[in-house]
């Protein structure tokens, strides 16, 4: 396998992620993204829409960092990380959906504007990630694990863009079961951490 990636991605850092935790034998290409090598026309050929990251298993080409979290745990018959029965599918699939929904329009937004400089407004992107964060805190009372009793794709779906959300300005300090959700995922064997920048929170620390 190899995955296209780019090492400030949380996307890209999701889907590396996984595939560690798994121990599954891959390439990593880095895509140059401040070159604009993810806008040229031989990766446009692997991912249209520009973005990291791709996974191409032996010419089977995925792209969107939460589809190839569902296609490694699927081609692997992993169903420890991903349920193969309604209840459980469906669960998880809610919490991929929090992914590329609030979390990325949240903590992922906050983050874009203080490590890349987008143009969103901070209060309003900050907010949104304190409304999420709320809710994890309240899902994750009584519980390890934002579906059953063991780590799932939805768990590695959110930890990249919660683990530095402080460099967003994003403060975790008074969320105790978030952080203790962290400690887990990152105990994990095979985990590999997401690179931090000295931004936000973390450039004040």
């Amino acid at each position: 396998m190899k995955l296209y990636h780019h090492p400030l991605s949380g996307h890209a850092h999701r889907a590396w992620l996984f595939l560690s935790l798994l121990g599954v034998p891959h390439e990593a290409i880095e895509v140059d993204l401040k070159a604009g090598a993810h806008k040229r026309p031989e990766f446009l050929a692997l991912n249209p829409f520009g973005q990291v990251p791709v996974l191409d298993d032996d010419g089977t080409v995925v792209s969107d960092s939460n589809a190839i979290l569902v296609y490694v745990a699927r081609k692997l018959g992993r169903t420890d990380w991903l349920p193969e029965d309604a209840e459980g599918e469906a669960a998880v699939q809610r919490w991929l959906s929090v992914a590329a929904g609030e979390l990325a329009y949240g903590p992922a937004a906050a983050r874009l504007v203080t490590v890349f400089g987008a143009n969103f407004r901070p209060e309003e992107v900050i907010g949104r990630a304190h409304t999420l964060l709320g809710r994890l805190e309240a899902h994750l009372t009584g519980r390890e694990w934002l579906v059953g009793e063991r780590p799932t794709v939805a768990d590695v779906a959110l930890y990249s863009y919660l683990a530095r959300a402080p460099e967003g300005n994003v403060d975790l300090s008074s969320y105790v079961n978030v952080n203790a959700f962290l400690r887990r995922i990152e105990a994990l064997p095979g985990f590999v951490p997401f690179v931090q920048t000295p931004a936000g929170l973390t450039a004040a620390a």
